[in-house]
């Protein structure tokens, strides 16, 4: 049987329970990293799925590395091989797909509250909503054809979904040792960044452990029903802008100018 990829580009930003889970299921697996090997695969038929995780970097970054991504990941579009983007890797699925990626209004830094589609609830066995893990700068337009999943107060676009290829803006992988190494290492990066959507160090780390197990029962669940429809083409249409616009009482203008 062929092997899901997993792309990892950080020493800190490893598969965590989504290893786990590939572990538990039995499902071979082969963990790549293209940022220090300088490459990416080319031929996405070559595994059974991929798994792309975060990155310091940004994915409009002129790098070789992440242009070979791009090209694998439009490989996996083409062939119909599911794609399962965190953070970064939503970003470059969402390339990949022909959005755009920009800088975010603000920072998201820490732990925040996203709101979940009703579909994406019963498509990934999501709650309505959760608090996630976030580390990002920058957010992408929801590609063609595809229909978002999560949305929140300060970045609109969590998540997406276009047949068997989800993006999470987001991580739902993390570890309690993975965030506190990732808060080791970005210790300075933590006191320069601001904003409304940005935690400290200690807000980060304040109740971790069940955060963290909160955290992994949703992702377990999640994982699961990524990895069950592998095998097997599926469709998928999410729900309308008017579900998102309610929720958080986005005004009508403030929502197409986050698509322009």
């Amino acid at each position: 049987m062929k092997p899901v990829a997993i792309l990892q580009h950080e020493a800190s930003q490893g598969p965590g329970i989504l290893l786990d889970h590939l572990r538990q299921q039995d499902i071979p697996h082969v963990l790549l990293d293209p940022c220090a090997q300088g490459s990416a695969p080319a031929n996405a038929r070559d595994y059974r799925g991929i798994i792309v995780l975060g990155s310091n970097h940004c994915a409009n970054e002129q790098l070789r590395w992440i242009e070979n991504e791009r090209c694998l990941l439009q490989s996996a579009l083409q062939h119909d091989v599911p794609v399962l983007g965190h953070c970064f890797g939503a970003q470059m699925l969402a390339r990949a797909m022909g959005a755009r990626v920009w800088r975010n209004p603000c920072p998201n830094i820490g732990w925040s509250e996203v709101r979940i589609t009703s579909h994406a609830q019963q498509l990934m066995d999501l709650p309505a909503q959760a608090t996630l893990f976030n580390w990002h700068y920058d957010t992408f337009e929801i590609p063609q054809g595809a229909s978002r999943t999560m949305y929140a107060q300060h970045c609109l676009n969590k998540g997406f979904v276009r047949g068997r290829h989800w993006a999470f803006q987001g991580h739902l992988e993390v570890t309690e040792a993975s965030v506190r190494q990732w808060c080791s290492e970005g210790r300075s990066e933590l006191q320069r960044a601001s904003g409304p959507a940005v935690q400290s160090e200690t807000q980060i780390l304040a109740q971790l452990q069940p955060r963290i197990a909160q955290l992994h029962a949703m992702a377990l669940r999640t994982y699961r029903a990524w990895t069950d429809q592998l095998d097997h083409q599926m469709s998928v249409s999410l729900g309308q802008p008017s579900e998102i616009l309610s929720r958080f009482r986005i005004k009508s203008t403030d929502y197409l100018r986050m698509q322009l």
